[in-house]
């Protein structure tokens, strides 16, 4: 199976806060996003950019993914965020506000680079227009190298006149459209932050309804939420164990070419398999991350 890329943890940091981003290099997260848009305040977006620069520049980021979230292009911020994200190539561009089919090619011209070469371009999905146009915009994902969503609750509860609660009801049919956009396309998908910091009971129920969602992971914005995020995304010892017993039956020399065998009683088929294969490159690459 291909090597899978973890993306259970993405920690939210301002640019512009060198402490906070010395301490991410070390963080137990699969996922650093620099924030240059929401988390600066328009006097400070210039010093901002400057800081993302340099940390993407100095790296020693380890295994984590280094993502950069720019301002829109509409903005008076969002040029000079593509020029200078053209200039320095962190793994992945975060565009905010994506609603059209064109805009991740727009983007992939002003940041540079092509769908296979430069920085990948993640994508916001914050407005409720964007959710009309989803399957368009996936459609056309590759073409500019947009590789992942990043559902935007807090955004799409203004737009909504929603409550944004732990259950987020109001949201479901939303967060069962993005994923299944995602995968029909072979993009991932990572859910939205939990705001209430002092409420951990509400983060572990909305990290575990995430991964029952079928989300890769979950943004988040502070380190102590990220225990909560990589063992709600990563598979629990008891699946890791059905998932080794699956693989080890389908290898057993009277299984050989059989499409539904019996396993600890259970009728197991290929599909079955190939999602066993996939728990176990899961595991084994969370492994990785952590050591």
């Amino acid at each position: 199976m291909t090597d899978i890329r973890p993306l259970r943890s993405a920690l939210y940091l301002p640019a512009n806060r060198a402490s906070a981003v010395a301490k991410a290099r070390q963080a137990d997260c699969d996922v650093v996003i620099l924030d240059l848009e929401d988390a600066v305040a328009p006097d400070a977006k210039a010093d901002a950019r400057a800081a993302a620069v340099d940390a993407v520049n100095e790296g020693g980021f380890g295994h984590r993914l280094l993502v950069v979230r720019i301002n829109a292009l509409d903005t008076e911020w969002g040029p000079a965020d593509c020029a200078a994200m053209a200039g320095c190539g962190p793994d992945a561009v975060l565009v905010p506000k994506l609603c059209h089919p064109e805009e991740a090619g727009i983007y992939r011209q002003q940041i540079g680079g092509s769908a296979k070469y430069g920085p990948e371009i993640w994508a916001m999905l914050e407005t409720c227009i964007a959710f009309t146009q989803l399957r368009e915009i996936s459609a056309n994902a590759a073409k500019a190298g947009l590789t992942t969503y990043v559902l935007g609750t807090n955004d799409l509860a203004l737009e909504m006149r929603a409550k944004l609660d732990s259950e987020r009801a109001p949201f479901s049919p939303l967060m069962t459209q993005a994923v299944v956009a995602a995968r029909a396309f072979g993009l991932s998908v990572i859910d939205g932050v939990f705001n209430d910091l002092a409420d951990e009971t509400g983060l572990a129920r909305q990290c575990a309804q995430g991964a029952a969602f079928g989300f890769d992971g979950k943004t988040l914005i502070h380190p102590k939420q990220l225990a909560a995020a990589n063992a709600a995304f990563s598979p629990s010892p008891d699946e890791v164990a059905k998932a080794q017993a699956v693989c080890a039956a389908f290898k057993l020399p009277e299984n050989a070419g059989k499409g539904v065998i019996k396993v600890d009683g259970r009728m197991t088929e290929i599909l079955h398999l190939r999602e066993a294969e996939r728990t176990l490159a899961l595991h084994d690459a969370t492994k990785r991350n952590t050591t």
